[in-house]
């Protein structure tokens, strides 16, 4: 078990920006919002062909289907935007430090990015214009933000159990549902593991022979802390398709349709070929979607695989002591969207702690498309898309001025679901949404 924390002291550390820099930073806002995806896939493709070892890091279906040079493209852009004030982009950054961290990037790999990502703007748009004053300024803005995530990165590190990957071993696996396995990851050494923050994720790795290299993804843990195991519950992936430039509508990208989709390389490993009994690497649970420790109400909403953090926020709750006239239990409510009775994951469990709790837990579930076999009433309550509309007002615990709300899901539903709490009255510093993947925070 690794507990060694790269030092950053041999890295450039610039001063702060001028005004005068900071104006030629705004200057390229218009240049990032038109070529900002040309900019970030010539930068992966050129960083990943120079240094290979990186592709052990960066995810190979994100790299394929583009969505790492989306976000990075969006990133950069939000960075350049708001250069006079970092305020509005501190949440993204510290979203993407957690990730960092879970996956153990080093102060070292960050010279290598900033290299190739000028490199990769001065030849998209042109030597003869990013130069001089405007490459200099880029470059400080650059290391200035390296360094934000650089110590963030370290102090997240400082505080972990260890850094880098531990070896496990998988002591059960457990199918929930037609599409979500369940995988209890022991250390191997058998010590016991500290506790987590409800909601947090882990990453996991394991070598992909089809690509030759280590892939490592990111699951939330979906159990409350136990210190003989973590717990992740893993949905199959059908699998993706590459992108294939100037193929689609007004010369865009497009989905290339005539190569077999390839899977989701670790979720469909993971069920296929994974036993019990076998090693597995992972890293400690970073993460900054997690239960706040008020004793205020939850409510949580979730969609499809999105159930495994609220799942352990959930366990977590429900396992505190009862109430005393000075400790009160929380009261919760899960509020679930499924698409039918097949691919339901913790439906008997999750009706266990109801009828174990019955004052404290509350439930409304959804199926989208319920099956021939589903009975209304007793598997699910709603037919259709989650409506907020719907929901029973004391499930929704609308008359708690101080009720926490926990949502996960699609990035469609989330902005569905915030935008029907806001539209109720709940307060956006009340709502609390996590983001699976590369996507972005739903407004």
């Amino acid at each position: 078990m690794s507990k060694i924390i790269e030092s950053s002291d041999d890295l450039p550390h610039p001063p702060p920006l001028t005004p005068e820099q900071r104006k030629l930073i705004t200057a390229t806002v218009p240049i990032l919002a038109e070529h900002g995806v040309t900019i970030t896939k010539l930068f992966y493709k050129q960083m990943l062909d120079a240094n290979p070892d990186l592709r052990n890091v960066f995810s190979h279906s994100k790299q394929q289907l583009g969505l790492q040079a989306e976000a990075l493209a969006r990133a950069v852009y939000a960075y350049a935007a708001n250069i006079e004030d970092l305020t509005p982009i501190l949440p993204v950054v510290e979203r993407i430090a957690h990730k960092h961290a879970s996956v153990h990037i080093v102060p070292s790999q960050y010279a290598i990015v900033g290299k190739h990502l000028l490199e990769a703007i001065t030849q998209v748009v042109g030597a003869d214009v990013f130069k001089g004053d405007l490459y200099d300024a880029w470059g400080v803005a650059y290391w200035n933000l390296a360094h934000i995530f650089i110590d963030r990165e370290r102090q997240l590190y400082e505080a972990a159990a260890w850094t880098g990957w531990r070896d496990f071993v998988v002591a059960k696996k457990v199918k929930e549902s037609d599409e979500i396995t369940s995988f209890y990851l022991a250390p191997k050494d058998g010590q016991p593991l500290p506790p987590y923050r409800p909601g947090q994720y882990i990453s996991v790795q394991k070598f992909v022979p089809e690509l030759g290299f280590n892939q490592s993804r990111q699951y939330s843990l979906s159990d409350a802390p136990n210190p003989a195991h973590f717990r992740i519950s893993v949905k199959r992936e059908p699998g993706v398709r590459t992108v294939v430039p100037g193929t689609g509508p007004s010369g865009g990208p497009a989905l290339d349709t005539a190569q077999a989709a390839h899977p989701g390389w670790i979720s469909n490993l993971l069920h296929a070929t994974v036993a019990e009994g076998d090693p597995i690497e992972v890293a400690f649970p970073f993460g900054e979607f997690f239960l706040d420790d008020s004793p205020a109400p939850v409510v949580l909403l979730s969609a499809g695989v999105g159930l495994t953090p609220c799942l352990a926020m959930l366990n977590t709750l429900l396992a505190e002591p009862r109430s005393t006239s000075s400790s009160p239990a929380r009261e919760v409510s899960w509020v679930q969207a499924v698409r039918n009775e097949r691919v339901h994951a913790f439906k008997d469990h999750v009706r266990r702690l109801a009828a174990a709790h019955p004052s404290r837990l509350r439930t409304t579930i959804f199926y989208s498309h319920p099956g021939p076999d589903a009975v209304q009433g007793q598997d699910f309550d709603f037919a259709g898309r989650l409506d907020l509309a719907r929901v029973p007002r004391d499930v929704l615990r609308l008359g708690a001025p101080d009720a926490q709300y926990y949502v996960c899901g699609p990035e469609g539903f989330m902005a569905d679901m915030i935008a029907g709490l806001k539209a109720r009255g709940v307060d956006g510093a009340r709502i609390h949404a996590e983001v699976f993947g590369a996507g972005a925070t739903p407004a």
